[in-house]
């Protein structure tokens, strides 16, 4: 073996934009290096995001050049600290959050990186990132959630819904969840037991004031829109917080400024990666909450399903399906 391969990796690289993942594969790559205030991972297990399917297409906001690694959740352990990092240590097991981790080998800034809990294993760590990162951002950091309020989660089967639902709950809120798939909703109720779970087909502005008798909605988590997000403008309670957390419908809807007025609720965008970014103070406590609740047993990552890195496109296709309760791992 010579030095060059010692240093190589395997990596799920963008090498084109396409609309059928025909300009996705893996490929032998050079291993990175942990810069200044960055940490280098051998990963273990990495999670797949609804945004890595955008970003093969062009249509996601983050645009990196080509070709690129896919991957933003990991969990492994640190064989290498950049200048700077003295709060984590070589050979210690973490989870943490950044782009680049569909591969042998993953550097991540040391701030979105947080010590795996013994609970955890790998694929549960790795389930971990993204998702709860955004479930905090939304109903804590921008929500400002209180115990015994009412959340209404959508797509709650989903990895972004199913972490909303789990954490929502360990902080005391009452939890409607809903999903298209009434054999999904069984599955969400067994993992996590929301108050509530709802059938989004059927007459959902009905069914959520009959739960809540008559209130509305404190706080809704919407990751789908579209047609969901009219409903969850009729279905808001006075005073509450309708969080926008994605567009997995692949539709956008407006609202008029009337009908806000009107309910007196907030509309409030959430983009937890950026927040991380503009904030990583916020950032860096947040991941030391979510490391501690977990390792209290409060919250609890859920797997759908692991594959290995050269089954990427059954994984893909598992998330195109929406066939998927909870996070979908790759092992590399």
């Amino acid at each position: 073996m010579t030095d060059t391969d010692a240093m190589a990796m395997r990596a799920l690289q963008v090498e084109r934009l396409s609309e059928d993942l025909s300009g996705v594969a893996v490929r032998q790559v050079p291993r990175p290096l942990a810069r200044p205030g960055e940490v280098l991972i051998e990963v273990e297990a990495a999670s797949l995001n609804y945004p890595d399917l955008l970003m093969t297409r062009g249509e996601y906001q983050m645009k990196p050049d080509m070709p690129f690694t896919l991957g933003g959740d990991c969990a492994g352990r640190i064989v290498a600290l950049g200048e700077g990092v003295d709060d984590l240590a070589v050979g210690q097991r973490v989870w943490g959050v950044g782009m680049g981790s569909f591969a042998n080998y993953a550097v991540l800034p040391a701030m979105a990186v947080g010590p795996l809990p013994d609970v955890l294993d790998a694929p549960s760590g790795a389930a971990f990132g993204a998702a709860y990162l955004t479930a905090y951002v939304a109903l804590v950091g921008r929500a400002r959630l209180e115990p015994g309020e009412w959340v209404l989660v959508h797509g709650a089967a989903g990895g972004m819904g199913l972490a909303a639902v789990d954490l929502a709950k360990a902080l005391g809120a009452r939890v409607i969840a809903t999903s298209t798939s009434d054999g999904k909703l069984d599955e969400v109720g067994r993992l996590y037991a929301p108050d509530h779970v709802v059938n989004s087909r059927e007459a959902l502005r009905d069914k959520v004031m009959e739960l809540t008798d008559g209130k509305g909605a404190d706080v809704i988590f919407d990751p789908v829109n579209g047609a969901l997000f009219d409903e969850s403008v009729r279905s808001i309670a006075f005073d509450g917080r309708l969080l926008v957390i994605g567009f997995t419908s692949g539709e956008h809807r407006s609202l008029r400024s009337n009908i806000a007025m009107i309910k007196a609720f907030s509309l409030m965008g959430v983009r937890a990666g950026e927040y991380g970014r503009r904030f990583p103070d916020r950032r860096k406590r947040i991941i030391a909450d979510l490391t501690r609740l977990a390792g209290e047993g409060r919250i609890r990552p859920h797997v759908d399903s692991v594959f290995p890195l050269d089954q990427w496109p059954e994984a893909f296709a598992r998330m195109q399906d929406r066939a998927a309760v909870g996070k979908i791992v790759l092992t590399p």
